[in-house]
């Protein structure tokens, strides 16, 4: 049996993209040659791989089936017959899709675009929010890299930590507690506070440790992410516990005030994760780098007079 494996191409953008017209876009042919090429690979398949749903196309129960797997062969493919040349980036043209934590973006992503844009202007980078749920993005190859506290725990996928940084107790300036000295671990329990959680929970692992304590604070909100949490936090007595390096520059612009944590818990690690696909491909592994670089550089600990110091009480 002969195979054309451009129509593992085919299958690959009709299903990244949903339609006939976006796939045709993705390979730069027109719609009329990409709806000749779905009907070889629907006859090659005995599949109809999208089938029409109102205004939409809606993949069959075949195609999902095979979609990370195709995606996965295509790559393979692409490496296999790529040049062994080194990389070329002043001609690179790619788009990367990053999935950052929102404080991540906001503390590291100007100096990575910045870094890109100078080494590889013809690369794009699409910053995409976290989603509330676990999103399989890394494996559909939907997203490139993602930058969180929570590694991904599927055996395919590739995790390192870059940087670790502490957690702080964020006030607004004049707040009953922001000149008490020192800030007890009491004294914070009785506060009100206002968690961080894209899930919405209204507990973490603070509470297991206050709990060890025999003690309990009282949670009134939950934020999505921690702009919206140092927003509360500006205009009410309540608090709320992020951490330092990734928040700093906020603290500081909004005017509040980053108290020591006076509990001991572990430092909150920023990890880097990729699908294995990527492992031997060169420009996602110079991407990595630069992210590596930016995250670390981003979180790294100041010694100057704001510097905080965690003390445990």
């Amino acid at each position: 049996m002969q195979l054309d494996l451009n129509l593992l191409a085919v299958l690959d953008a009709l299903l990244e993209e949903g339609s006939v017209a976006g796939a045709a876009e993705r390979l730069h042919v027109t719609a009329p040659a990409m709806s000749r090429s779905l009907g070889r690979l629907r006859r090659t398949t005995g599949d109809q791989i999208l089938v029409r749903t109102g205004r939409t196309m809606t993949p069959t129960p075949y195609a999902l089936a095979v979609r990370e797997q195709a995606h996965t062969l295509l790559h393979q493919v692409q490496e296999v017959l790529a040049p062994s040349g080194a990389l070329d980036l002043a001609t690179l043209e790619r788009t990367f899709t990053l999935r950052w934590h929102d404080s991540l973006v906001a503390m590291s992503g100007p100096a990575l675009l910045a870094a890109v844009r100078a080494q590889a202007p013809g690369v794009r980078v699409r910053f995409v929010a976290e989603s509330s749920l676990d999103s399989p993005g890394l494996r559909r190859g939907e997203v490139d890299l993602e930058a969180n506290a929570d590694p991904p725990s599927a055996p395919d996928i590739r995790t390192e930590s870059v940087v670790e940084t502490r957690l702080v107790v964020v006030a607004r300036q004049g707040h009953p507690l922001a000149d008490a000295e020192p800030l007890t671990v009491e004294r914070y329990a009785a506060a009100e506070h206002v968690t961080v959680s894209r899930r919405g929970n209204l507990g973490n692992a603070l509470d297991d440790a206050l709990a060890r304590r025999g003690l309990t604070r009282r949670v009134v909100a939950s934020a999505p992410t921690e702009a919206a949490a140092l927003e509360f936090v500006r205009g009410s007595d309540l608090l709320t516990c992020v951490p330092e390096a990734t928040t700093r520059t906020a603290v500081a612009d909004l005017g509040l005030v980053a108290l020591p944590l006076p509990l001991e818990l572990p430092s909150a690690p920023v990890h880097l994760s990729w699908h294995q696909r990527y492992d031997s491909d060169p420009a996602h592994a110079w991407l990595r780098e630069l992210a590596r670089t930016a995250l670390t550089r981003g979180g790294a600990h100041h010694e100057d007079a704001d510097h905080v110091t965690t003390r445990i009480r």
